[in-house]
């Protein structure tokens, strides 16, 4: 069989319970249910952070945030650092196997030209590089555009690194445009190709075109705009795998899809002014939300196709079925035919969870996170959390909670009363962990040279 093709799908600010083949009833996407029932639906799927620069990070270096170099929300102004070019990072890695690599969307990984997308890998981009955009005019509005203080709009539309505009083009329409014609160009050249698909949607500002808020004109209007963002997207995917059949090769590529945290709660969402939080994303069943190390916060939709290797109709959950984001890199490249152990990579092959039915890599080792004062540690069915936070700025709920996912996903129940050992052994375990990282990330990296500070002094996007 020849090297696959891989196409990654990221969408932003996402929930868990945002798509129909993950329990939304009010809406459906089938486009992205149909590439569910292809492959695998990860039940149990996590982004690393719940916040988008790290967990973006963490995709595609196989890495946690903290050993990859972003551990907060990077800025957006034109002389923000970010991903150091010395991580090693997915489209480099698969470059050298002979793989053609692409992306069109959102970077948010840094914007000196060391941290851009060519210099990790990518022979083509095209997108915005901070962490949103109008979606109609690509500019970026909100107050982390400067180093300085005040608010300047900063146009932020980049074709392989030279400025252009598309003034009054959906960016959902736009980057799956370009997308469609590189996969033809690629198709024809013989080799296989690797696309990084990363949509802004559904992130503020809220914006879709008519043709897709009128679907859902029985919807309130917060839940009405984020269907139709979500919506486009599902359009989208199901336009490439038509071209995908189009050209032949749609048996032989691997899709995966997932979101970079959970839904957003922030007020900016509104676009009216109100100050009371935004309930147009949900997470489900699932506690928490952005900016939230309780499940709701980072675990997301996770979908795997690849009908030459993976089984259809696969619903993978519980402990066996745990995946996260820093899982895809090595996962692709031993598909690709590579070593992942000739790279420093904290995630795991998932190929003989998703292939061949085998437990989980993470089924008997600890997941770890942390953001800002939260640790969170999984271990099996158990989830402990320290200092959880469920509204960014607020005081934490409670310094210790620990749960029993399988039985209490939603982490209702605290259970460090009735499981005294447990906790301390995981809080030992997750502190342990966290002491370490931050003792790497003081030798290793520089958090000053981020610019990850906002003019309120808090990391926003």
């Amino acid at each position: 069989m020849p090297k696959p093709n891989f196409i990654v799908y990221l969408t932003d600010d996402q929930g868990y319970g945002d798509l129909s083949c993950m329990g939304a009833t009010d809406f459906v996407t089938p486009h992205l249910d149909a590439l569910a029932a292809r492959g695998a639906r990860c039940a149990d799927w996590y982004s690393n952070s719940p916040v988008c620069s790290p967990s973006r990070a963490s995709l595609l270096t196989g890495r946690y945030p903290g050993h990859a170099g972003v551990r907060a929300i990077l800025a957006g102004h034109r002389t923000a650092t970010g991903l150091p070019s010395s991580v090693p990072a997915m489209p480099k890695a698969l470059k050298k196997l002979g793989y053609q690599t692409a992306l069109f969307g959102k970077w948010h990984l840094g914007t000196l030209e060391a941290c851009q997308p060519q210099s990790h890998g990518f022979d083509t981009w095209y997108g915005h590089l901070a962490g949103c955009i109008d979606y109609y005019s690509h500019i970026f509005y909100w107050g982390m555009n400067k180093p300085g203080p005040g608010i300047n709009p900063t146009h932020d539309l980049w074709d392989n690194g030279r400025e252009v505009f598309e003034n009054g083009a959906y960016f959902t329409e736009l980057i799956v445009e370009k997308a469609i014609a590189w996969i033809r160009q690629a198709a024809r050249d013989g080799r296989p190709f690797f696309l990084y698909l990363p949509f802004n949607a559904p992130h503020y500002p809220m914006h879709a075109p008519k043709k897709y808020v009128d679907r859902f004109a029985h919807l309130a209007p917060d839940r009405r705009i984020m269907a139709a963002m979500i919506s486009a997207v599902d359009d989208a995917v199901g336009e490439i795998n038509a071209e995908l059949v189009r050209l032949g090769v749609h048996e032989n590529t691997c899709q995966f899809f997932m979101a970079d945290n959970g839904p957003s709660r922030e007020t900016r969402n509104w676009l009216d002014g109100r100050s009371d939080p935004y309930y147009g994303g949900t997470a489900g069943k699932l506690k928490g939300h952005k900016f939230s190390l309780y499940e709701g916060g980072m675990r997301v939709p996770g979908i795997w196709s690849w009908p030459a290797r993976i089984p259809g109709g696969q619903v993978l959950s519980g402990s066996n079925g745990i995946g996260a984001a820093m899982d895809v890199f090595p996962t692709l490249l031993r598909a690709a035919g590579g070593d992942p152990s000739a790279y420093e990579l904290d995630g795991s092959d998932l190929l003989p969870m998703l292939a061949e039915g085998k437990p989980s890599p993470h089924a008997n080792t600890d997941l770890y996170w942390e953001m800002n004062g939260q640790t969170a540690v999984r271990r099996g069915k158990w989830k402990l959390v320290l200092h959880g936070q469920l509204v960014e700025g607020a005081p934490p709920e409670d310094s210790v909670h620990l749960s029993d996912l399988e039985a209490d996903m939603g982490e209702r129940t605290n259970l460090k009363d009735k499981h005294p050992d447990l906790a301390r052994e995981l809080t030992a375990a997750a502190e342990t962990w966290r002491a370490a990282l931050e003792a790497r990330w003081k030798r290793d990296f520089v958090p000053e040279a981020q610019g990850v500070t906002a003019l309120d002094g808090k990391a926003k996007a």
